[in-house]
């Protein structure tokens, strides 16, 4: 840090200097050189404490950079100058570079990379000023969502990305795990009505971000992440209903019964979208169907047939929904006949919902899977 008055007027000059002739082999189209002068500016300003002057020229640099033809050579460069502004904490400064490195990088259709820029730039900014950058932090999650589910090795978390994004945006992300957690609190205390009231409270919260997600994702755009999505937030809405159904139905307190009902047809409403929007999703994607997206459509199946066992009706049979269009495609037929929930669904159509307690208590049933023995002990 340079501490002399007469030397920081000094070293201003230089750099101002340095910026100049910068300035000038940037606009003669000499962006590597250009570049070399603007680092030797913000290592002055660096000497100088002057983070905001810092600010401007990594940004000056990151421009520059995102015009170079070699692309490779242009994320050599934002990688190598990330790494100082992380090391120096300018986090907001990282952020900025990150989401060009990102850009760049899918350009190059470099998924990855892209995704990992886009992902840490949203938390950087998160980390800055959570309020301030709620918006740009949450499309920036949703961008690295989509470009992680062009990549074959982390399709995954590209898909949970996508769906934190949205949560993100409506600013119920946080809210949403405190009131999952106090729910399932209450039903292994015992208080079913409160349990209950928790989860639909929770569907609340996806119906408010199911309404507002075109706004959130270009449909034209990204029809499989709209499909994806789409289909996601309607499983949260139905199976969140679903359970709020299913502890005011265990709590055997009969004034719920009108509620317990509209909770419940309201789902299988649903859960038949959720399950046409996957099939839509899934029928293109012969022969490498997404495993997860198999489990999804059949747990949906599932959840569908144990709402009507609840509700003593059969509106319609869950398994002939589900294979009804898609008879001819036998690979997706045996893929999803070998999922679990596909098989617990056949044996509650045809025998019932307490023949199938056993097979539900050894599958995994998600986020859900520490409660279930204490629900299904309430229907015994």
């Amino acid at each position: 840090m340079i501490h002399n008055w007469d030397d920081k007027e000094d070293k201003e000059i230089e750099a101002i200097q340095l910026i100049d002739k910068a300035e000038n082999l940037a606009d003669r189209n000499k962006g590597e050189e250009a570049i070399n002068f603007y680092e030797k500016a913000a290592q002055i300003y660096l000497d100088l404490g002057s983070y905001i002057k810092l600010d401007e020229l990594y940004i000056r640099i990151a421009q520059i950079i995102s015009q170079f033809k070699n692309n490779i050579q242009a994320v050599y460069r934002l990688k190598s100058i990330i790494r100082k502004t992380e090391e120096l904490k300018l986090y907001e400064v990282s952020a900025k570079l990150l989401l060009q490195l990102g850009n760049v990088s899918y350009r190059m259709r470099d998924w990855e990379t892209a995704g990992e820029s886009w992902q840490k730039a949203s938390e950087y900014l998160h980390e800055v000023d959570p309020e301030e950058y709620n918006s740009l932090s949450s499309v920036l999650l949703l961008k690295a969502g989509q470009s992680f589910e062009r990549s074959r090795i982390k399709k995954d978390l590209g898909k949970r990305l996508i769906l934190k994004a949205v949560m993100k945006l409506k600013k119920f992300d946080e809210l949403y795990e405190t009131a999952e957690k106090r729910a399932l609190y209450l039903i292994s205390a015992g208080e079913l009505e409160a349990a209950a009231k928790k989860f639909n409270d929770i569907a609340t919260y996806f119906k408010s971000a199911l309404e507002d997600l075109r706004d959130i994702i270009d449909e034209e755009e990204s029809t499989d992440t709209m499909l994806n999505a789409r289909a996601r937030v309607i499983h949260f809405v139905a199976e969140y209903q679903t359970f709020s159904a299913l502890c005011l139905r265990a709590s055997e307190n009969r004034d719920f019964n009108d509620k317990i009902k509209e909770l419940g047809m309201d789902s299988i409403s649903r859960f038949k979208e959720s399950i046409a929007l996957l099939k839509t999703y899934l029928f293109p994607k012969s022969p490498e169907f997404d495993h997860e997206v198999i489990l999804r459509v059949t747990f949906d199946t599932m959840l569908m047939a144990i709402i009507q066992q609840m509700l003593g009706i059969h509106q319609i049979n869950s398994i002939e929904y589900l294979l009804e269009g898609v008879k001819e495609n036998k690979a997706l037929i045996k893929q999803l006949k070998k999922s679990p929930y596909f098989k617990i669904t056949e044996r509650i159509e045809r025998l019932g919902i307490r023949e199938g307690f056993e097979d539900l208590l050894k599958v995994n049933l998600g986020h859900f899977e520490s409660i279930k023995n204490t629900l299904i002990s309430y229907f015994k």
